[in-house]
This record gives C-alpha cells, sequence and structure tokens, in this order.
C-alpha cells in the first residue's frame, strides 16, 4: 500500500496537468475567419408570364407548279433556289401542236361564220316571201331554225378557238406567285401533263410563319390563373414573340402571335399557336426548328433570382442557400417557374425580404456562418462602365 500511492498521486497530478494544457490552448486557438459569400435580397415584381414553346417555321404562301397541258419541255428558264416574281416564265412546253389546233379552230369558225351568213340570207328572204304570200311558212320556219343552228355552230367554234388559244398560252409555264424557288423537278425533254408530277415549288418566306405547340393544361391553367385573380392578363393586342434558333442563337426581328387553334391534338394533347415573323434575310427556312418566347400574362408579387443562384440536388430537384438574420446558411429546396433575362422565376421555397447566395457556394454548407455582401451584376456593372 505505501508503495502505490505515490504512483497514484503522480498519475492524478499529471492528468490535471494535461487538463489545464488544454482548457489553455482551446482559450487561446484563433477561430476560423467566416467565408465570404455574394447575396442578393429577394423584392417581389411585377414580372411577366414567360413561356418557352418550341416550334417549325412555315412558308406562308406555297405554291407547286404543275403544267396544264400535256407536251414535251423544251427548256427551263429560271434559275434554281433564286428569287421570282409573279408572272415570271418558268418552264416553256413545245408548242407547234397548239398552234396547229388554234390554226385549226381559227378555220372551223371561219366556216361556221360563212354558214351563218348564208343562213341569215335565206331566213331574210323566207321572211320577205311569206309576207308577200310567195312560200309557205313552213319553209320560212325551217329557215329561221336553220339561222339558229347557224348562230350556235358559230358560238361552240368560238369556244374552241378559245380553248386552243389558252392550251398555247399554257404551254409558258409562269410563276402564280411571288417568292422562292427550288430546284427543278422535271428536265428538258421530259413529257409532263397535269396528272404528272409537280415541276417546281414556289415558297413566300418574307414574311414567315412559325407553328408552336403548348400542352393544352397549361393554356388552361393559365386562362384559369386569369379568370382567378392571381395572373393579370396581357393588355396588349396581338402578343410579342421572340425567337430564337435550335443554336439559341435570338432572331433580330420580332414576331406576332396570330391565333391559337380550337381544338387540341388528341394524340399529344398540344394545341397549335401561330406566329408570324419578318424574313428580310431569308434566314427561317420552311421546317427549321425554332424556339419562341411568348408573354402570355404578368404576375404581381413575384419573386426572381439570378439563374447562376440555384443548384440541383443529385435527382435535379433544385435548391437555393439561404442566409438567414444570424449570418448561418440554409439550403432550401425550391420550384422554379420560368427562365426570364437570367433570372429564375421562383414559385415557392423562399419569401421576400430572403438573402439568396449568388457567389461562394464552394465555401459554404448547411449551417455554417458567413460574412454576407452583396452581390453586383457583372453585366450591368459592364454595360454602366461602357
Amino acid at each position: 500500500m505505501t508503495l502505490t500511492r505515490p504512483f497514484h498521486l503522480l498519475a492524478v497530478s499529471a492528468a490535471l496537468a494535461l487538463a489545464a494544457c488544454g482548457q489553455e490552448a482551446t482559450q487561446t486557438a484563433p477561430q476560423a475567419p467566416q467565408s465570404k459569400v455574394a447575396v442578393v435580397e429577394i423584392k417581389p415584381e411585377k414580372l411577366p408570364v414567360v413561356a418557352e414553346l418550341p416550334g417549325r417555321v412555315a412558308p406562308m404562301i406555297t405554291a407547286d407548279v404543275r403544267p396544264r397541258v400535256t407536251g414535251i419541255v423544251l427548256r427551263r428558264v429560271f434559275e434554281q433556289g433564286s428569287t421570282v416574281q409573279e408572272g415570271d416564265l418558268l418552264y416553256v412546253i413545245d408548242p407547234e401542236p397548239f398552234q396547229a389546233r388554234v390554226a385549226s379552230a381559227k378555220a372551223t369558225l371561219d366556216s361556221a361564220i360563212a354558214a351563218q351568213n348564208l343562213a341569215q340570207q335565206r331566213a331574210d328572204r323566207q321572211s320577205q316571201l311569206l309576207q308577200r304570200g310567195v312560200t309557205s311558212a313552213e319553209n320560212t320556219d325551217t329557215a329561221i331554225a336553220a339561222l339558229s343552228q347557224s348562230n350556235a355552230d358559230v358560238e361552240r367554234a368560238r369556244a374552241d378557238l378559245r380553248s386552243a388559244e389558252l392550251d398555247l398560252q399554257y404551254t409558258e409555264i409562269r410563276a402564280p406567285i411571288s417568292g422562292s424557288i427550288g430546284r427543278a423537278l422535271v428536265t428538258e425533254g421530259a413529257l409532263v401533263g397535269p396528272t404528272s408530277d409537280v415541276m417546281t415549288i414556289i415558297q413566300q418566306i418574307d414574311p414567315v410563319y412559325a407553328d408552336f405547340t403548348q400542352p393544352a393544361d397549361n393554356l388552361i391553367a393559365l386562362k384559369n390563373a386569369v379568370t382567378d385573380g392571381s395572373l393579370e392578363a396581357d393588355a396588349s393586342g396581338a402578343a410579342l414573340l421572340k425567337l430564337s434558333s435550335a443554336g439559341s442563337r435570338p432572331y433580330p426581328h420580332d414576331g406576332r402571335l396570330l391565333f391559337t387553334e380550337a381544338s387540341v391534338n388528341a394524340a399529344t394533347g398540344q394545341v397549335i399557336l401561330r406566329g408570324e415573323f419578318p424574313n428580310p434575310e431569308m434566314n427561317l427556312l420552311p421546317g427549321m426548328y425554332v424556339r419562341a418566347r411568348i408573354e402570355q400574362a404578368s404576375l404581381d408579387g413575384a419573386l426572381a433570382v439570378p439563374e447562376q443562384a440555384v443548384l440541383r440536388d443529385t435527382s435535379g430537384r433544385p435548391q437555393l442557400y439561404v442566409v438567414g438574420g444570424d449570418d448561418t446558411v440554409e439550403l432550401r429546396n425550391v420550384s422554379l417557374g420560368w427562365l426570364l433575362d437570367g433570372r429564375w422565376v421562383v414559385m415557392s421555397g423562399i419569401s421576400a425580404g430572403d438573402r439568396v447566395v449568388v457567389e461562394g457556394f464552394q465555401r459554404i454548407a448547411p449551417g455554417a456562418k458567413v460574412a454576407a455582401e452583396s452581390w453586383t451584376n457583372p453585366s450591368l456593372a459592364t454595360a454602366q462602365g461602357d
């Protein structure tokens, strides 16, 4: 017993000394500095409700050029891919058979007119003889009937001549509309006719149509929101459309919404919206895939955050870092509406007055203390500097 007590006292003394050293080290250790983050304070705004819709470009007018008579194509006059005006000569069909028909029709008309003159003279003579009592009424009636038959023959001959002249005229195939002409679908020497294939296609593409599709449910929900007052309808006349191509390049000319179809596609549940766009540079071609932004209403009290503030978890759900009143970071799940000029409209998950982190995500985690600074939009700063 006398041997173990000194060792026990020694161990207790060592433990107390170590505890004192640890407490002193804790009191003197420097605290880690708070991470700096850039934040924006959320303020309610009145923002337009924007829908992005996919669509295809369609020509304003399309004309399939077909022959109206049967014959051999002698030559093609137009340049493929060029712009033609209404009435420009496109193809020439061999006119000789039709010229012969015109000559024959003229001869038939001349013969009918000669017979008409003779019948007229006989009818006049019989009428005079009947008045003098020299001939019978039957002979007079026969002469008058022959005159009527001659008159009908003349009219039929004139109609045949007009038909032959039209066929001769149709040997010159001309542009029915002004527009951009495509490739030649028949060549010289080909036999063509009214039942043959299209010879070429002319499309009027300035301006052009763009047909977009929108889910019918979305359109109904939008109309219901306007009706119950949660959204305000667009007070302007025709809604403006902004277009972008498949490469997200903005189109320089705004369009206007013409109409929305009154029926829904039973297979897809989509409705078609048609817009009209000027196309002076001919950059929009029929069949091209495009996307349009259309302002269909406005939302008062909308909350928006910069696009770069939105994070997504592994399942793709959108999230935002929000700095609380005690400078503690909180990660919130949010519901996004639509993208508007580089900002997401947030439908739920944040409130007015919240401070949302825009820069500095790499240095923070939920529950961390941060030093919040106001975020400056670099694009605005560049514009002001210019």
